[in-house]
């Protein structure tokens, strides 16, 4: 790397560079927090199924991983100052062209080409931002800040479309977004020059058909996850094909790794029994994230709660994951061993689900579900950076990169592959309860008579004629028996996971490989800045 304090204007202080790298790092949390805010709520307004967007989501977090691994050839290539304008502009442009396409094939392609735009100017901030920090913390600092909003930004982008949508209209968010990486441009034009951050590489030598190649497997493997169930697994020829495509361009992926003489991800990371370990740890770590969609979920479904209130409670999980971020911050300044601090988060996010099992009644107040909700945030929060950190730290400096490729399809395969555990359990035990909770409603039996007798009477009292009064007192009987099967689901699915967790814990205790402290991470990553 060159002296990367001449990529900025001489007259710019170092706090403003601080705010404004952070700024401009926030543009990941615009393009995945519009749509992953909350996946039922957005697919409703956008006309499409859940399924769907959460595949929209997968393209373009799955983009994003395959271009991070010829991302830097871009960075090298280009001044930094024209680099990083350009990229924001395009950002804006494809935004932009999101609102206004119907066709979801399109739609696709346009996310795809917001996932590798979001790639390319990750690393470059984020090596820029942790430069600023004169700290031997640094690290830390610049890590916490990146990722922390990652975690913040689906509860405020939720708040803020709930209030466009009351008010506008979903292109406002696309307007808002747009406008976002466009105040990017103008403050990247007013503090940056003409320098370069790195020494030009050539842009010839950048591996296009690894990139095809690993991007077809990622992009069919999340297709086969998310839709394997709504089309009955493998009685669809689109699920079996998909799942052969993703296999065989894995294969052709990892023969060109080997053989190609410079290739763009070396296979030899996984030989680090700490990476496995980490990317394993990432995958446990989404799969129990990804159940806070159930609980906000429920409270659309069974709660009956208002979009604004359940925007206004996400915040209650904002101040968690501030919590556990600050937590995870002090324990990593400190040196505190990486398989305790796994063991914590992990251990509170148990916590979080075996509480949680026994609030899903008909009806809750706010304040019965308010610590086990903050303590899910406290979890992720104390778990995301130094998960991040170990994954780094597991190989030699010259491998990071891979490592934290490593990180990322952790993260990407653990939230793909945990929404469709999530969704096919939903569904089994939902249609399991639903069945034995119908034999209790049978028409001929004298109980049910009663129950519909005293329903329909009660709509007849509110202007329905017999008829209609019967059938809306059948409907809401059968809408208490579908309710009462989601909780009922709910309750084993939080208590399996809950159940899991505490079995990740005993083991993270008990591993061998964990037993290195936070040292390794300091020096290997720390002196490579």
């Amino acid at each position: 790397m060159l002296d990367n304090t001449s990529v900025f204007k001489s007259w710019v202080p170092n706090w403003a560079i601080i705010v404004i790298l952070f700024f401009c790092m926030l543009h990941s949390m615009i393009l995945l927090g519009v749509y992953s805010s909350n996946v039922t709520y957005a697919a409703s307004f956008l006309d499409i199924e859940p399924e769907d967007l959460q595949f929209s989501m997968c393209v373009t977090y799955g983009t994003l991983l395959a271009t991070i691994l010829i991302e830097s050839r871009f960075s090298k290539f280009f001044p930094t100052r024209k680099y990083l304008i350009a990229v924001f502009c395009l950002i804006a442009i494809t935004i932009m062209l999101s609102a206004y396409v119907k066709n979801f094939s399109l739609f696709i392609m346009i996310r795809m080409a917001e996932g590798f735009l979001m790639a390319l100017p990750g690393v470059p901030l984020r090596q820029l931002l942790i430069t600023r920090f004169k700290s031997k913390n640094a690290i830390i600092i610049g890590f916490t800040f990146n990722y922390g909003a990652l975690l913040l930004s689906s509860p405020f982008i939720m708040n803020i479309a709930v209030w466009l949508l009351e008010n506008y209209d979903w292109k406002y968010m696309a307007y808002g977004s747009a406008l976002f990486q466009i105040i990017c441009v103008l403050l990247i034009m007013i503090t940056f020059n003409d320098s370069r951050l790195h020494r030009k590489i050539p842009l010839y030598q950048i591996d296009w058909t690894s990139f095809v190649l690993l991007l077809i497997a990622i992009l069919c493997g999340a297709y086969f996850f998310v839709y394997a169930e709504k089309k009955y697994w493998f009685e669809s020829f689109e699920i079996r094909f998909a799942l052969i495509a993703s296999l065989i361009s894995t294969g052709l992926f990892i023969f060109r790794q080997l053989h190609v003489k410079r290739p763009c991800f070396d296979l030899n990371v996984f030989r680090y029994a700490n990476l496995r370990i980490g990317f394993l740890l990432f995958f446990l770590f989404y799969i129990g994230r990804a159940t806070l969609n159930i609980c906000h979920s429920t409270m659309f479904s069974v709660w009956n709660w208002e979009p604004s209130r359940v925007a206004h409670i996400q915040f209650l999980n904002v101040i968690g994951n501030v919590i556990g971020m600050v937590l995870a911050a002090v324990f990593l300044a400190k040196t505190v061993a990486s398989r305790y601090i796994f063991m914590l988060g992990f251990f509170i996010l148990a916590i979080f689900h075996l509480w949680f099992t026994f609030l899903f009644v008909p009806d809750i107040s706010l304040s019965a579900m308010a610590i086990p909700y903050i303590l899910q945030g406290v979890a992720v929060g104390v778990l995301f950076v130094p998960l991040v950190l170990f994954t780094m730290s597991s190989v030699p400096t010259s491998m990071a990169p891979y490592s934290g490729a490593i990180g990322v399809s952790g993260r990407f395969w653990g939230s793909t592959i945990g929404f469709c555990i999530m969704q096919n359990a939903e569904k089994f035990f939902q249609k399991s309860h639903f069945t034995k909770l119908t034999q209790f409603i049978a028409p001929e039996n004298p109980e049910t008579q009663s129950r519909i007798a005293q329903t329909a009477q009660s709509f007849v009292g509110k202007g329905f004629n017999p008829d209609e009064a019967n059938l809306l007192a059948m409907k809401q009987i059968l809408g208490s028996v579908t309710k009462q099967s989601i909780l009922l689901s709910n309750m084993e699915i939080f208590t399996a996971v809950g159940y899991g967790l505490l079995v990740v814990v005993v083991l993270l205790g008990i591993n061998q490989h964990l037993k290195q402290t936070f040292d390794v991470f300091k020096n290997r990553v720390w002196n490579s800045f």
